[in-house]
């Protein structure tokens, strides 16, 4: 069986892949133990030198991975560039921290000694999305190999380049051979990993649908999961907030990666007093971006990543019209590629589906709000619990409805970004588990008391 690397602007095929045979794979498998007898003995410290030339890599191929990244999934080139070098600052930040993030922790009790260390859980398989191809691999596999442990990537199927530009990367710094292997597999494939004595632990980041079914796997099979998966996130902007800076960051929040983001804003909950100027404000900004070629310097919105994508917004939007709502869409013509031009919406109804489910594109639907009471009770009124953003001049009001909104993440006067430094995940149906900080590291080890009498 074969895959295709496919370029979203030109429409055409970059270069065919030949999927794992079950005997490769068994032996990639096979490999990736024998690897983790070797590497989780190494020290934390030697670990992490690995990682500190990693970030090197990464800053002398950043051009090159960035183009990777743009020419097959069709993210706008500064945004490429940017991803691989958050990864490089994600690299220094583990480099850094992981030795002391490992120490044993002691805890006085009455024995002689008592006190817990963190061992690795083994080989752990890691099913990763598109939308941010380097980042989200490397924010899951950076501290999983941190903490001793060895990595299968099975990437996703239209990004294939890119995920084995992520091996080479590893391989240029030098680590030993099979501590990160990419994995040119289908989802059953997949699946039947998951369902293997051989892989100790899964992440993926994914869709509800995916998420499901790989958590009854691992279920099934008592093996440590986290979930990163789809997000409705709201952006609330109160009566005091600052309007016009709202709305400039509401754009960016929306529009960032085509609006292909978990964690872009995708309701905008704004309160009445203040929403005709936020709408002018937002709808400025939309009219300044520039859409077309994502490899230009001066574009900043680039083409859906699939065909398959934009057929869903087209059908998510003919909902919405066909219910009521009124839209206001940026004009575009586009000869080839897999554009959708932004569009704004409003005069919602409940039952819309651009309310119901994730929206993973330009399109920013926007409700008016009388009260905060309202703007937390709408921001809640979703499946799922990933993040949000809250803009308010009182601070001390932002704090007080930030912790009543249902997420794993508020940010308040700004947009919602993950950071190496801060745990990342989210509540109900958007995952189980936390990514990045030591949080993140922790999630994958044997967290081990030992006690000790005389």
């Amino acid at each position: 069986m074969k895959i295709h690397s496919v370029n979203p602007y030109t429409e055409e095929v970059l270069e065919e892949y030949t999927l794992l045979t079950p005997e490769e794979l068994q032996s990639a498998v096979e490999d990736a133990r024998r690897t983790l007898d070797v590497w989780r003995q190494r020290p934390v410290e030697e670990r992490a030198r690995y990682v500190r030339e990693l970030a090197a890599v990464l800053r002398r191929e950043q051009k090159a991975y960035a183009a990777k990244i743009t020419a097959e999934m069709g993210k706008a080139i500064r945004e490429s560039r940017a991803e691989v070098e958050k990864c490089a600052w994600l690299c220094d930040y583990y480099a850094e921290s992981a030795e002391r993030f490992l120490q044993p922790e002691p805890i006085a009790t009455e024995n002689l000694r008592s006190y817990v260390v963190f061992e690795p859980l083994g080989v752990v398989l890691a099913i990763m999305p598109w939308n941010f191809p380097f980042w989200q691999a490397f924010r899951f596999a950076v501290p999983a190999i941190c903490a001793g442990n060895v990595v299968l990537l099975k990437h996703a199927s239209n990004v294939p380049s890119t995920a084995l530009a992520i091996e080479d990367a590893f391989r240029r710094a030098g680590f030993p051979e099979k501590v990160l292997s990419t994995l040119l597999i289908d989802a059953a494939s997949a699946a039947g990993l998951v369902d293997r004595d051989q892989v100790d632990a899964v992440s993926l980041t994914g869709s509800n649908p995916a998420g499901e079914q790989v958590g009854s796997l691992a279920g099934r099979r008592i093996k440590k999961l986290v979930l990163e998966l789809g997000g409705s996130d709201p952006l609330l902007v109160l009566e005091d907030a600052d309007v016009e800076k709202a709305a400039r960051m509401a754009a960016r929040a929306r529009m960032i990666n085509a609006g292909q983001s978990c964690i872009a804003a995708k309701r905008f909950l704004v309160h009445e007093r203040i929403a005709e100027p936020f709408l002018h404000y937002f709808m400025d900004q939309l009219r300044q971006l520039k859409i077309g070629d994502p490899m230009e310097e001066t574009t900043d919105v680039g083409p859906l990543a699939r065909r398959d994508l934009r057929e869903e917004l087209e059908a998510q939007l003919a909902d919405a019209r066909e219910k009521g709502a009124r839209i206001v869409q940026l004009p575009g013509s586009f000869p080839k590629g897999f554009f959708f031009a932004p569009c704004v919406v409003d005069r919602l109804r409940d039952d819309m589906r651009l309310l119901t489910e994730e929206v993973f594109g330009p399109i920013a639907p926007i409700r008016w709000i009388r009260d905060e009471e309202e703007a937390v009770r709408e921001a809640n009124r979703t499946i799922y619990g990933l993040g949000a953003s809250l803009w308010s001049r009182n601070l001390k009001r932002a704090e007080r409805l930030a912790r009543r909104i249902e997420t794993g993440f508020v940010a308040i006067n700004d947009m919602v970004k993950s950071d190496p430094r801060l745990p990342f995940g989210g509540v109900k149906k958007s995952g189980l588990g936390r990514e990045l900080s030591h949080y993140g590291l922790k999630e994958f080890v044997n967290v081990k008391t030992v006690v000790v009498k005389e």
